[in-house]
């Protein structure tokens, strides 16, 4: 028998000033609003009540804005490690792990924690009004769009770099009712979320809206709640490799609802984000006590963005300085942003699978060589309780297991298409008989 959720209730609230409202069905920002915000969901049960595994990511419904239950999701899951806390002297080093590892009990079929935001948003939104989701990625996020898009009957355009597409790869065929289009070769993350903005402008597109989705923070925010949940306390350190800050931003979400539910403690966890060198422009906005961006020239993005292994953290325009982003979260919660070499998160990946026996994506190699370093620099302590959210892994043993296809692209664009080319190219890419049902 499938199994179901009872709509979220819950209202939406803005960062900025507080004021409180209702979602339309796919509110993204506050209308009353002058300046930048981020909107946050307000829950009306302040205590989480956390269901079983079987019911996968939706076990913690009571945070996610979701009205449904889609098929097929899995939980981030929690241990305490041994392994990696021996080899650095850590006592309480916990291990929060989306990805593959099915003796432990996550079983993502993307093998990356993009998927707790695909299945929230997917569960967030009407799919019965046939408009196309546009979603923009560097990697990771499309592929777990496509998959969870695919398995539950929601139109999809997914928009990416085209020297990223060998991340779409699948163990079993895409439905057709998902497009991929992507930006020709030497483009970046940037330029796949330009080409997304201008598909958006076209009538029956809508934006996914990234960090402004409440469904997709709140859903990464089930890393956090998975890690309380298990520990029984709030860590005092977090560590993750970071490209938006989105994961980082729905972490201090989460722990903010964490501490009105008053069970967990009444810390903040420390924010220890990380980025890829050369690419860090986060690190280098924080480093700098500027809320703003510092100023970076687009070719010289593209270069180095062309230099990191971790492709995935290539943002060139994060949410950092929007009221309630990731620049907000660490000044309240404390922390730092941290870098970490290619050849320092390679060391950091091979010793992770040695210790812990599972491979990790590139951007979980990051945050695990920073708190390597962290470690021995002394910025965290033996006895300090520390969550290391592994965004990803798993990915080499699963495609041993399968029979992996990739996802082939629709269309090639240039850098800078104009709107008519790119409702000129929809069209045709559209042009299936799912579609004409709606449009």
């Amino acid at each position: 028998m499938t199994k179901q959720i009872e709509p979220t209730s819950y209202v939406l609230e803005s960062v900025k000033t507080g004021k409180q409202f209702k979602d339309k069905g796919w509110t993204l920002e506050s209308a009353c609003e002058k300046e930048p915000t981020l909107i946050r969901a307000i829950y009306e049960k302040k205590q989480i009540d956390v269901k079983d595994a079987s019911y996968g990511i939706f076990r913690f419904a009571d945070w996610l804005p979701v009205h449904k239950m889609l098929e097929g999701s899995s939980a981030p899951i929690t241990y305490k490690s041994e392994g990696l806390a021996k080899h650095l002297g850590l006592n309480n080093l916990y291990i929060t792990f989306s990805g593959y590892w099915p003796e432990r009990g996550a079983n993502f079929r993307t093998c990356s924690f993009k998927e707790t935001e695909a299945y929230a948003v997917g569960g967030r939104l009407s799919s019965d009004n046939g408009d196309v989701l546009v979603v923009a990625s560097a990697g990771n996020t499309a592929r777990a769009f496509a998959r969870v898009c695919s398995d539950n009957n929601i139109p999809l355009l997914l928009c990416v770099p085209e020297d990223n597409i060998n991340a779409l790869w699948f163990d079993e065929p895409i439905k057709s009712h998902v497009k991929l289009v992507v930006t020709r070769s030497g483009s970046d993350y940037f330029d796949a979320i330009h080409l997304s903005n201008l598909a958006c402008e076209i009538d029956g597109y809508i934006a996914e809206g990234g960090a402004k989705n409440v469904a997709r923070r709140d859903g990464m925010g089930t890393t956090t709640l998975s890690a309380v949940t298990t520990i029984g306390r709030i860590p005092d350190y977090y560590f993750q490799a970071v490209g938006s800050g989105t994961g980082a931003i729905a972490a201090w979400e989460a722990n903010l609802r964490l501490l009105e539910d008053g069970r967990f403690g009444t810390n903040f966890m420390k924010l220890m984000v990380s980025q890829n060198t050369p690419f860090v422009p986060i690190h280098d906005a924080w480093k700098a006590d500027s809320r703003a961006m510092l100023p970076l020239d687009d070719n010289v993005a593209r270069r180095q963005v062309e230099e990191i292994d971790a492709k995935v953290l290539s943002n060139r325009k994060p949410p950092y300085p929007i009221c309630g982003g990731l620049y907000d979260a660490m000044k309240e919660a404390g922390g730092d942003v941290l870098c970490a070499t290619n050849q320092e998160a390679l060391e950091a990946a091979r010793i992770f699978k040695d210790t812990e026996g599972n491979d990790i994506h590139p951007a979980a190699a990051v945050a695990t060589a920073t708190l390597m370093n962290a470690v021995k620099d002394g910025v965290v302590k033996k006895d300090d309780c520390i969550m290391l959210n592994i965004t990803g892994g798993g990915e080499e043993r699963f495609k041993n297991e399968k029979d992996i296809i990739y996802l082939e692209p629709d269309y090639v664009f240039d850098i800078n298409p104009s709107v008519r080319e790119v409702e000129e190219v929809l069209v045709t890419v559209f042009e299936s008989e799912y579609y004409a049902m709606y449009i």
